[in-house]
């Protein structure tokens, strides 16, 4: 499952932190294909009317397949000492 996770982190498929109302599916993929994140879900609804029931399958497994975006910054941890 990491080398699925790397593959598409390189490629720039990654769920972001910020922008999420679900997963971060449909704002991820705007952000890889250049799209505003509210362009790329109302296209994946309007996919929906075309092919009907796809994207209860599209969906789960692209939150699956898709690594979430690692923080920009993270505090160092320091190891503690009683």
């Amino acid at each position: 499952m990491n080398a699925v996770h790397d593959s598409l982190a390189r490629q720039g498929l990654v769920r972001p932190l910020d922008g999420r109302m679900i997963a971060g599916v449909c704002a991820g993929l705007g952000r890889r294909f250049g799209l505003d994140p509210w362009i790329a879900r109302m296209l994946f609804v309007l996919i929906l009317f075309v092919i009907p029931g796809s994207q209860i399958l599209v969906y789960p497994i692209a939150w699956i397949l898709m690594p979430s975006e690692k923080p920009a910054w993270q505090a160092p941890t320091t190891p503690t000492t009683f």
